[in-house]
């Protein structure tokens, strides 16, 4: 049963956007904060943003504010990270993610769930 499925990665070039789409199971949804997390051939995955289930809020990683934003929707159980500004250091595989314990948002430790992941592509 596929509980997290990253969508809307690609080929996109600097400065252009993407809107990545997580699908969760309802269980998923309804019960877990969601992140997203990236990593680039050769790093380390990195956080990248979350939002909590009960409440809304959101936290980003490093300097990602401003560029991109986390979002819900509730009606269809889905995440999303706007990317905007798009640099080619973004270039990554995107995971989508659910928070599973008490631990920081910033760490993947934190989160019990992962979807396949989705490549982001951004060319100079």
């Amino acid at each position: 049963q596929v509980q997290l499925e990253e969508s809307g990665g690609g080929l996109v070039q600097a400065g252009g956007s993407l809107r990545l789409s997580c699908a969760a199971s309802i269980r998923i949804f309804k019960n877990y904060d969601l992140g997203w997390f990236r990593q680039a051939p050769g790093k380390e995955r990195e956080f990248v943003a979350a939002i909590a289930v009960r409440g809304g809020s959101t936290y980003y990683g490093g300097s990602l504010k401003g560029r991109f934003t986390i979002s819900g929707d509730n009606a269809k159980n889905t995440v999303y990270l706007q990317m905007n500004s798009l640099k080619p250091e973004d270039t990554a595989v995107y995971y989508c993610a659910a928070k599973s314990n008490s631990g920081s948002y910033l760490y993947s430790r934190s989160y019990g769930y992962w979807g396949q992941g989705t490549q982001v592509t951004v060319s100079s």
